[in-house]
């Protein structure tokens, strides 16, 4: 496996990074940051978090200090300016509610290249930030490819839009980032939610700790 994103991939990343997101989360939604250490540097790794807004991918990415490869829900490609940034931090399309191949293939030539992959376990956006009914793919990679699972939580980001508002809302939003978590040894189905549930259980307690 290689050790870096591409080179091009690094560039736009740290473009997009500093001209809008770390402004944005710094300033508009005066962001903490909690556990920047755990993150390694390089190498192929499996970023797993909670989701609620459309806002987290960038934040997540942002707040990891490398660019993220993300399965992103394929509507959010037909988005203008939404899709072009997506694309740029390594997402690829995957249709929901479905087992979606390509998108599993693609996940795994990302981490064969060195990319964080990013999951959300919840696989769609949740109204309280809380993991309901976690899917067992980013264990399912783990067990493939052997690359630990990072734990983060978004603790705020579901308040940053509601229905009918024009703009998002000036919220305070913390993300904490725990210690990275060995992936399955194989993919028997009782390792995979066992590992699985794991990292369920930091992300809550992470969010638990709130601001």
């Amino acid at each position: 496996m290689r050790q870096r994103e591409p080179r091009i991939s690094l560039a736009l990343y740290h473009l997009f990074k500093w001209s809008v997101v770390a402004p944005m989360l710094h300033g508009y939604f005066r962001g903490r940051i909690h556990g920047a250490e755990n993150v390694p540097k390089a190498g192929p790794l499996l970023v797993v978090a909670n989701h609620a807004s459309d806002f987290d991918p960038p934040i997540v990415s942002c707040c990891v200090r490398r660019p993220v490869s993300y399965m992103a829900k394929e509507e959010l490609f037909n988005v203008p300016v939404l899709s072009q940034a997506i694309r740029l931090y390594g997402a690829y399309p995957v249709k929901r509610g479905s087992a979606d191949r390509s998108a599993i293939r693609a996940a795994l030539a990302q981490l064969e290249q060195g990319w964080a992959v990013g999951v959300f376990l919840e696989g769609t956006r949740t109204p309280d930030a809380r993991i309901h009914s976690p899917k067992l793919g980013a264990a399912m990679l783990a067990a493939k490819t052997q690359v630990p699972l990072l734990p983060i939580s978004l603790w705020g980001t579901e308040k940053i839009l509601h229905k009918g508002d024009k703009r998002p809302r000036r919220v305070p939003i913390t993300v904490r980032i725990g210690e990275p978590i060995l992936p399955p040894m194989s993919n028997k189905r009782e390792e995979l939610e066992a590992v699985t549930q794991h990292c369920v259980d930091r992300i809550h307690a992470l969010h638990t700790l709130g601001r």
